[in-house]
Parts: C-alpha cells; sequence; structure tokens
C-alpha cells in the first residue's frame, strides 16, 4: 500500500511539472494545466488502478510532445532555418529520393555518412533518416520527492540541447564537399598569418571568391547562406568595420547579417579539413595544421526532414539497487543537398612560421 501511495506520488509530480512547463509556455494557468493533465492520466489509464490505488505513470506523450516543440524552436534563426521541409515524405523513418527532387546520381561523391541505401526497381533510392540518441538521465525517487519544476525543465532542456547539436553537426557536414573539384569548390584563405597557430586568416577578398564560385555555377542569387565558423568571424571582427557593426547587432538572433550576397550565420561545429584538403568524419577534432572550415550553400537545392521522437522510460520499482527513474529520447532527422552544384568551403590555410 505505501509503496503504491509512494509510486503515485511520483507520477503525479513529473505530470503536475509537465503541466506548469507547458502553462508557462501558453501563458495560462500551470497549475490548472497540471491537474488536467493527472486527471487525463488517470482517465486514459496511464495511471492505471492495481489492487484499488492507482499505479504510477508518466504521462510520456506529454514529454515526447515538448521535446518535439523544443528541437522545432532550437532551429528558428539557424542556418537549417526555412530551408525546404519534406517531413511529409517521411515514412517509418525513411525517405524517397526521388519524392524530394535528388538526382541519385548526386550519392556518388557523398561520403558524409555511410547510410543505407536500397535501390528500387523505378530508380528511387530509399534512405533512412539519421538516428539520434541521448544517454540516459537517472532521476532518483528521492529527487522526485523534492523534485522542483527547474529539476524538469532541465532534464527536457538538456536532451533537446544534445540532440539538436548532433543534427546540426551532421547537416553542417553534409553540407561541405569531401573534397575541391569543378562542382565541389573548396577554397583556401589568403589573409595573414595568425603567429600562435599558423593559420591564414579570412579576408573579405575570400568571401568574395565564394561568391564567384557559386555565380560559376550559375547558382541564383537569391537564398544563398554562408556559414561562418568561429575562427573566421574572428577574422572579420578584425578587418571589417560593417562586419562589426552587423555582429553587435544582430549575433545573438543566429543570422548575423545580409553582407557580400549571402545570408550570415555563425556555427561552432563546422567540419574540419586536414592541410591536404580532405574533410574529417563528422565531429572529428583538430589535429596539427587543421582548422574548422565556413561553408555556404544555396537554400532551395537543399532539403531537411524529420522523422520520429520516441521517450525511453523506466520506473524506480524496476530498479530495486539504485531506486532510479530512467529517461532517454530517440529522434530522426536528415539534412542533405539535392544537388552538389550549389556549394562552396573555405577552409583555412596553413603557413610554417
Amino acid at each position: 500500500m505505501k509503496r503504491n501511495v509512494v509510486k503515485l506520488l511520483s507520477a503525479v509530480l513529473f505530470n503536475c511539472a509537465i503541466g506548469m512547463l507547458i502553462g508557462n509556455a501558453l501563458g495560462v494557468s500551470g497549475l490548472a494545466v497540471a491537474v488536467t493533465l493527472n486527471v487525463m492520466a488517470a482517465g486514459a489509464g496511464l495511471l492505471p488502478v492495481e489492487n484499488g490505488i492507482l499505479r504510477a505513470g508518466v504521462l510520456k506523450e506529454i514529454w515526447t510532445g515538448e521535446l518535439v516543440k523544443a528541437l522545432r524552436a532550437g532551429l528558428e534563426g539557424s542556418f537549417l532555418d526555412g530551408i525546404p521541409d519534406a517531413s511529409s515524405l517521411v515514412d517509418n523513418d525513411v525517405i524517397h529520393l526521388v519524392e524530394v527532387g535528388v538526382d541519385p546520381d548526386v550519392l556518388i561523391n557523398n561520403t558524409t555518412y555511410p547510410i543505407p541505401l536500397q535501390a528500387l526497381d523505378d530508380k528511387d533510392i530509399a534512405i533512412k533518416l539519421d538516428k539520434f540518441q541521448t544517454k540516459v538521465t537517472p532521476i532518483t525517487d528521492d529527487e522526485l520527492h523534492a523534485v522542483s519544476y527547474d529539476k524538469m525543465s532541465r532534464v527536457k532542456e538538456s536532451h533537446s540541447d544534445s540532440i539538436s547539436d548532433g543534427k546540426f553537426t551532421k547537416a553542417a557536414h553534409a553540407l561541405c564537399a569531401q573534397e575541391h573539384s569543378a562542382k565541389t569548390p573548396v577554397l583556401v584563405t589568403s589573409g595573414e598569418r595568425d603567429a600562435e597557430t599558423g593559420r591564414l586568416r579570412l579576408i573579405p577578398a575570400d568571401i568574395v571568391r565564394m561568391k564567384k564560385e557559386l555565380d560559376k555555377l550559375k547558382v541564383p542569387v537569391k537564398d544563398r547562406r554562408l556559414v561562418l565558423c568561429t575562427d573566421h568571424v574572428n577574422d572579420l571582427l578584425m578587418v571589417d568595420q560593417k562586419f562589426k557593426e552587423q555582429y553587435n547587432l544582430n549575433q545573438a538572433e543566429g543570422k548575423i547579417a545580409r553582407l557580400y550576397g549571402f545570408d550570415i550565420y555563425e556555427y561552432i561545429n563546422t567540419p574540419v579539413y586536414t592541410e591536404a584538403g580532405k574533410k574529417k568524419g563528422v565531429g572529428s577534432a583538430a589535429g596539427a595544421k587543421e582548422f574548422n572550415c565556413s561553408f555556404a550553400f544555396y537554400a532551395k537545392r537543399v532539403f531537411k526532414a524529420t522523422g520520429s521522437t520516441k521517450m525511453y522510460y523506466s520506473e524506480a520499482a524496476n530498479d530495486p539497487e539504485y531506486q532510479r527513474n530512467k529517461i532517454n529520447f530517440r529522434h530522426y532527422f536528415i539534412c542533405m543537398f539535392k544537388k552538389t552544384d550549389a556549394g562552396v568551403v573555405m577552409r583555412s590555410g596553413y603557413k610554417d612560421a
């Protein structure tokens, strides 16, 4: 009897915390939403009866919905905001490239993944969306008894932040060529040498060179985006007063400015290139003489797609040794070029002292 009451209180606290979060987000009474959620949970069997006592449970659908909203909000103001969304074409976390206007030949030079591909009889290619999974967060029963709404908010935010970081890192990697070619130019900076690292700085003339490459590829002028790594942002802040003014004005909003014919964004985890001009794997750290790149692309020739999101949860009652509740999430997403002739990369050169 006592154990069931403890489980019930734990579940009610969980759902109350989510209710307060939703209420705050919608500008309505968090208490009213919390009460409604618990009533719904009891009525829907999410707090089912066991020997006359309501059994503990968590509104996983609400948690998952809140995470999905956070992930969508995370795209706002980012370099992926406004990119054509093909999520409606996703079926069972798989998308058919012909349906989104992708020429299958584009995948010949795509070494960003490996991704599971399946050629169909009609020359279509089915591609599995990338899977992003968070590590498990333990929350003890003791923590739940003294739970605060900030605690529950932190758990949700930490998982959404981790998934968003993974999505942006993978997307940036997919939008950068593996190496230089006529249709996938990878340029090298030409500014002064940084005395500390040997890196050649980015200068405004280098961005003009990126524009010229897109001009050669007949890329439309509208909807060109430039994503600068932090090194290159810092380089421009030192030499370009107009860029500096725009950065100080807009950097908190995600999009920095519209300059040089580009909508300019900043992203900290762009791909790393070797001194020989080869792109390293997703999330690879920079070694000696290696640096993060900047890249530009035509937004209309890129697509993104979101698949399913699922919450995994186990109760402390199933963990007698540690008495911990455990939570993590799984989310599917992909971003890639429709055609690889609409982008250009700027990597940092290196020069010995």
